[in-house]
């Protein structure tokens, strides 16, 4: 196989590489003791390259042990990019200067090498699930974007292929490895704010306009790839990605691809709120309401200004809005405590001062979120943000967005994760994938 093999090259090929989408349960090589981690990362774009770049740096650590040898895109160039700056990377480096890299266009040829310990997995956020269950069939360890799925039936499908075919998963909630946010956690679990009564949680709105007049197809896309299980619509720059550089891409912004920001940002601080509250692995809110902005965009189409208002089964209620600094914002009876990224501050200002006794509840450390996904590859422990948490951070997410195009109050249960007799809005759960696609 050339080193550089598009989707359209294994197609002219024929059965060669002709990968299934299922492959056999427990097809793996996972290293030994002593052998380097090899990685493959799915999806070379804005976020892409930056988790390949992390992985290969962090591999370089002889107590990590770690290499980059495939890429894949169904963008062409942006594949060869990456694997040309990975080799040249690693020149510089003589214990690695042999590393080769090879590029792919179909997640699926990467995933049949059974020289690969694990992926990364950073494509558009209706891609997620479909990529991340074949990886799990194909017995790689999983770095997985957030949010984790598009849809809560596909966090679901998910959940169960990782537990199934034995693998790690975790989910890129960088917050967890970041020491303020697991302080504000355990002195909210440990009951330093005395009773907690409410959890505020502010994130940023969308904005701007997307062109929607059809396009030629770069030469360099698969873009009937990329479109993958959603309907066929006719192309356009805003669509999918800019042709030049690594901007931020169009898809973020059209609900058939992306929620918006109630799961881009709101899967990172819904995920703080539900750790802090100790309702991030097999439980969440039971009453939900929620009102948004959906105004005229052009071809971005999710929300902008939003707020809901949602219920614990204890009690403690949980407002999500619009606003900034993103952050979680924790009331007690007896004081508050505020985080966000770069910063903490509490009322009264002494509560950031009380240590945690080796008595009280203590929480999951990780200084390094992709070091701690390396080392659970190694060790087979649970990294700080397994499937179960990724799915319960989503599906919090995912609900907001299903109250906020009903307008009206919701009823969950979290044990049987559907709504309660309401029938149009368990419909929207999960959608229709266009075939081949099946999950």
């Amino acid at each position: 196989m050339k080193r550089t093999c598009t989707r359209r090259t294994a197609l002219k090929l024929g059965g060669a590489l002709a990968v299934p989408l299922i492959l056999p349960r427990g097809v793996r090589a996972r290293a030994g003791k002593n052998d380097a981690l090899r990685i493959g990362a799915i999806g070379t774009g804005r976020m892409g390259l930056g988790d390949l770049r992390s992985i290969r740096k962090r591999g370089l650590d002889p107590a990590v042990n770690a290499r980059v040898l495939a890429v894949c895109d169904v963008n062409a160039e942006r594949a060869e990019f990456a694997r040309a700056e990975l080799e040249r990377a690693y020149a510089e480096v003589p214990e690695h200067a042999a590393v080769k890299v090879d590029a792919y266009g179909d997640f699926r040829e990467l995933l049949a090498r059974e020289d690969l310990d694990g992926v990364t997995i950073s494509t558009p956020d209706f891609w997620h699930a479909e990529v991340a269950v074949a990886a799990a069939r194909a017995g790689k360890d999983i770095y997985l974007q957030k949010p984790m799925t598009y849809s809560i039936g596909e966090g679901q499908k998910l959940v169960r292929a990782v537990r199934e075919h034995d693998v790690i998963l975790q989910v890129g909630s960088q917050q967890r490895s970041d020491a303020r946010f697991r302080q504000a956690c355990e002195l909210v679990r440990n009951g330093r704010l005395g009773k907690l009564q409410r959890i505020l949680v502010s994130l940023p709105p969308d904005s701007g306009t997307g062109v929607a007049d059809e396009q030629p197809i770069p030469s360099s896309l698969d873009y009937d790839l990329w479109l993958g299980p959603t309907p066929e619509r006719p192309y356009t720059e805003d669509r999918v990605h800019p042709r030049k550089g690594y901007g931020r891409p169009g898809w973020l912004q059209i609900e058939g691809y992306c929620l918006g920001m109630i799961t881009g940002w709101g899967s990172h601080m819904n995920d703080i709120a539900q750790w802090g509250h100790g309702t991030d692995r097999d439980s969440g809110v039971r009453v939900i309401r929620a009102e948004a902005e959906f105004p005229e965009r052009g071809l971005f189409d999710v929300h902008t200004q939003f707020r809901s208002e949602a219920r614990y089964a204890d009690g403690v209620e949980l407002i999500q809005a619009t606003g900034n600094p993103a952050g979680v914002r924790f009331e007690g009876s007896d004081g508050w405590i505020f985080v966000r990224r770069g910063g903490i501050e509490a009322e009264p200002a002494s509560i950031l001062q009380e240590e945690i006794g080796e008595d009280e509840e203590r929480l999951y450390v990780s200084h390094d979120h992709y070091r701690n996904f390396l080392d659970c590859m190694r060790s087979r422990e649970e990294p700080i943000c397994p499937v179960e948490v990724g799915h319960r951070s989503n599906s919090l997410c995912v609900i907001t967005h299903i109250a906020m195009k009903l307008g009206r109050e919701l009823r969950w249960d979290p044990a049987r994760e559907r709504f309660e007799e309401d029938a149009e809005a368990d419909r929207l759960l999960d959608f229709e994938r266009r075939a081949p696609w099946k999950l």
